[in-house]
Formats: C-alpha cells, structure tokens, sequence
C-alpha cells in the first residue's frame, strides 16, 4: 500500500515535494520542509517524519539530533497531489533555532521589520552539535 501512495504523489523534476506540517492538537503550522520518495517512505513506514535537507543533500529524522520528534497523527495531500499536509504530535520544539514552531516571528505593525512573538522552548546551542 506504501507503493501504491507514493506513486500518487507528484515529486518535482528534483525528485521533492513540499511538506506542510501542523500540531495536530492546535492547528498551528509549526514548519515547511520536504521529502523526497525514501524520506515519505521512511515516514510512512515509521511513523515519524523524515525529511529531505537540501542543504546537506540527505534523509533527517526530525528530532534525531535533538529529541523534538514528531509522530504522525495525520496524513493529506492537496488537489494535485503535489504537497502534502502532515498533522503531527510535536514533541518539544520543531524550529531549530529553539521555538515551537519555525513561523515565531510576525510583521510588525511599522512593516518595516519582524518581531519575535513566541517564547523559545530551548537553546539550540545546548541541543545541537555544531
């Protein structure tokens, strides 16, 4: 069946699509990454998501450095099949600069700049190893 729902989704001439992912229990877009064929596999098989890094060009579990993970709770794709929306249970925070979501900062009412609006969870330089 796994097969059967990766070969419905539309990757691009990169082999990605992008991945929307909300905290199932408030409904909050904590981050946009995306996955290409063995990440969505991965994910489906575990049950965790697993990401596609562009920047370092391989797979990453999200939390396997820094213990914030995210379990599947939910899984859609859009009406052309070419993003995907996950709905997860998000363990800590999925930023990694240390806030619960990677969306923490908001237009400021001068649109001259953003400002932080969200506590942060934790300090990346203790969780992550540079």
């Amino acid at each position: 069946m796994e097969s059967t729902i990766i070969s419905q989704v539309k990757f691009d001439e990169k082999g990605l699509v992008p991945v929307v992912v909300q905290d199932a229990e408030s409904g909050e877009v904590v981050m946009v990454a995306y996955m290409n064929s063995e990440a969505l596999s991965k994910t489906l098989e575990t049950g965790r998501m697993c990401y596609y890094s562009r920047s370092r060009n391989k797979l990453w579990v999200k939390g396997e450095e820094s213990g914030n993970c995210q379990t599947v709770r939910e899984m859609y794709v859009d009406c052309d099949n070419d993003t995907l929306l996950f709905k997860v249970e998000q363990k800590g925070g999925a930023c990694h600069k240390g806030y619960h979501s990677c969306f923490f900062r908001k237009l400021a009412d001068n649109k001259k700049e953003f400002s932080v609006t969200k506590e942060r969870l934790f300090n990346p330089d203790e969780v992550y190893k540079k």
